[in-house]
């Protein structure tokens, strides 16, 4: 009898993280392409986020009460309630909360989209700056929620590859106020000593393989966000990056957006389970 320990079951759920300034709903037609493959799909909301847009819009307090550790406690709450573990995907913010949860020894595979940088990655474009411009201009933000106008979020996550009409309807559809605390602290958190909600392990060996995808235009987190956050990691760990050329922040609703979908779950399907030693596979 072989002493070789059993393969790891091929992940059947998937859990979509959305960013900031936007819900779950921004994932609907994701949940309804990868349903459609077989899988359980799981789009959380964060925290005191469940209900919808609109109602957001009429009373944002339950997003000015959002931290960074209790995005993450409340997302580790909602993979500890699965049987096994699932495939990742996160998108802005919701790429750097899924690699702290990869650090934190959740997921089979994970895949960030457009990623919002980790604890340590310094690299601030102006195009990012200025997306981010209208919360950090007024230190009162801090204890806000504070939302875009249309001409802010186009600018940020529709400057390319959309009609102004269809940039209004998703802003319409999906735009809410962001926490700007959570925006000024992580901004800070290279100042602040010790590690903050945001910081992971660069050098752990034991978390599942990673793909980082970045649209080529993105304004918000242009592709040297992605690159410095890929860059940083020092682990015996699957790593990888793949740009996408003529793609905006707001990739899982631009036009082509189902072959990146597919891709991604297929490279998080081929590669979960495998380590550095083995090397990463490219789907197909």
């Amino acid at each position: 009898m072989s002493d070789a320990p059993a393969p790891a079951p091929v992940p059947d759920t998937i859990v979509l993280v959305h960013g900031f300034w936007v819900t779950p709903r921004s994932w609907e037609h994701w949940v309804t392409h990868y349903e459609g493959r077989g899988f359980n799909v799981i789009a959380p909301a964060y925290p005191g986020l469940e209900v919808e847009v609109e109602a957001l819009n009429a009373d944002p307090s339950p997003i000015e009460a959002l931290t960074g550790a209790k995005i993450v406690e409340h997302l580790e709450s909602v993979l500890d309630a699965l049987p096994s573990s699932p495939i990742i995907i996160g998108h802005s913010a919701g790429g750097a909360f899924t690699q702290v949860l990869l650090d934190h020894g959740y997921g089979a595979a994970a895949v960030v989209l457009n990623s919002a940088p980790t604890e340590g990655v310094k690299v601030a474009p102006l195009s990012q700056l200025r997306s981010v411009f209208p919360v950090l201009k007024n230190p009162a933000n801090h204890h806000k929620a504070v939302g875009f106008t249309l001409e802010q979020w186009t600018y940020a996550f529709t400057n390319t590859g959309f009609s102004d009409e269809e940039s209004k309807q998703l802003y319409e559809r999906y735009a809410i106020p962001a926490s700007g605390r959570i925006l000024f602290d992580s901004t800070l958190a290279n100042f602040q000593p010790g590690p903050q909600d945001i910081w992971v392990d660069y050098k752990n060996d034991d978390r599942a393989p990673l793909l980082f995808i970045s649209g080529s235009e993105d304004h918000i987190m242009p592709p040297k966000v992605q690159q410095s956050n890929h860059k940083h990691y020092k682990s015996n760990t699957i790593t990888e990056i793949k740009e996408y050329g003529g793609y905006a922040h707001l990739l899982p609703a631009q036009d082509g957006w189902e072959a990146i979908a597919d891709y991604a779950l297929d490279w998080a399907l081929a590669n979960a389970g495998r380590t550095a030693a083995d090397g990463a596979v490219e789907p197909g």
